[in-house]
């Protein structure tokens, strides 16, 4: 079957079957037979109605460019305003410096840390004072001390502890140029000690520790964000639409662990589980 001068044509199939076939001519008439839909986890990337919604936002919140002046010593600027940015649940601070080559002043978009306010002034440099707000090299800031926004690698303007409420704890510096940092996940990590850092936690802490309660709320919090709100639970699906579909009543009906290099197809459920099931058994605490 050939069907000349269309650009694209599409036979739906009448029978109860999942099989629609489209003929194209676009290069050469093809047969694509489709295979049911493509699942939450294939969707990410970039795609149509699944990419950020990102008009209105306040723009990239990092630190100043790693220059001369913050190398050897210090620069001040000044809080002008805290704004919130659609998206993101900690608020923004827009802080002003004066340009060290031109006459001429620039606004930086930083991550506000709690306790900062407008008319503060901020100094960033590897001389500036332990304070909360102020930016400095990892080497220069005692162990003990919480930061955030903080570079993995130097001049990358902050990468690590970026949410609302989320801090680095520094555990101690190496003779090798090596800081030892926890994450805010509890993991360890090495990185550079000349790597800069925000003295404090982020702002907007115990953002998650309030309910929703309502639907509506959920919506409105996920519309500036992405298309990932309602999700609806695998198992509520047909066998078609996801790995969890099907059968006479909800249920997942087969090990939902799953490998780590699985295909984005088949990935849902448990990925690269260590283990499963009910925690066993006492935790024992150390006395004080």
């Amino acid at each position: 079957m050939f069907i000349y001068n269309l650009p694209f044509a599409i036979i739906h199939s009448t029978t109860i079957s999942t099989i629609n076939i489209y003929i194209t001519t676009i290069d050469n008439l093809r047969y694509i037979a489709g295979m049911g839909r493509v699942i939450r986890a294939q969707r990410k990337g970039a795609g149509s109605i699944f990419r950020s919604h990102t008009v209105g936002r306040k723009g990239a919140a990092k630190l100043r460019v790693f220059d001369f002046a913050e190398r050897h010593g210090y620069v001040r600027g000044i809080v002008k305003d805290i704004v919130h940015d659609p998206g993101r649940g900690a608020p923004l601070a827009k802080v002003v410096f004066r340009d060290p080559y031109k006459y001429k002043l620039r606004t930086e978009t930083f991550i506000a840390t709690e306790g900062m306010y407008t008319g503060q002034f901020i100094y960033a440099g590897k001389k500036a004072t332990l304070n909360i707000g102020n930016v400095m090299p990892l080497a220069s800031v005692p162990e003990g001390t919480v930061v955030c926004n903080v570079e993995e690698k130097v001049g990358d303007r902050g990468s690590i502890a970026r949410a609302s409420g989320n801090y680095v704890t520094i555990i101690g510096h190496g003779d090798d140029g090596k800081t030892r940092i926890r994450l805010p996940s509890g993991s360890k990590k090495i990185i550079p000690s000349t790597s800069r850092a925000v003295i404090g936690i982020v702002a907007g802490g115990g953002r998650i520790d309030k309910p929703l309660l309502k639907a509506g709320r959920a919506f409105h919090k996920y519309r500036v964000k992405r298309n990932s709100w309602p999700k609806t639970r695998g198992v509520a699906m047909n066998p078609v639409d996801h790995p969890h579909g099907g059968g006479n009543h909800q249920h997942i009906g087969k090990a939902s662990t799953m490998a780590r290099d699985s295909p984005a197809g088949q990935k849902v459920g448990l990925i690269a589980a260590r283990r499963t099931g009910l925690l066993r058994g006492t935790k024992k605490i150390k006395d004080a």
